[in-house]
């Protein structure tokens, strides 16, 4: 998995990603900048869900919208 391509991107998919997670803000979104390991914390922290589930979550969501 290549997450250079979100960072990169991420003006343009953080729509996807609010779409897929929608409690995020876009205060959030804008501070997790495309970074994985700041979106996954605000996962979990917007949904109270375990660091691994998160992590599968992403991993998910990832080979859906990005491939």
């Amino acid at each position: 998995m290549n997450w250079d391509r979100v960072e990169g991107n991420w003006k343009q998919i953080k729509g996807r990603v609010q779409e897929q997670w929608g409690l995020l803000t876009d205060d959030d979104l804008d501070q997790i900048a495309g970074r994985r390991e700041l979106l996954e914390g605000k996962i979990q922290e917007r949904y109270g869900l375990e660091k691994d589930r998160v992590r599968e979550a992403v991993d998910d969501w990832y080979n859906r919208s990005m491939l």
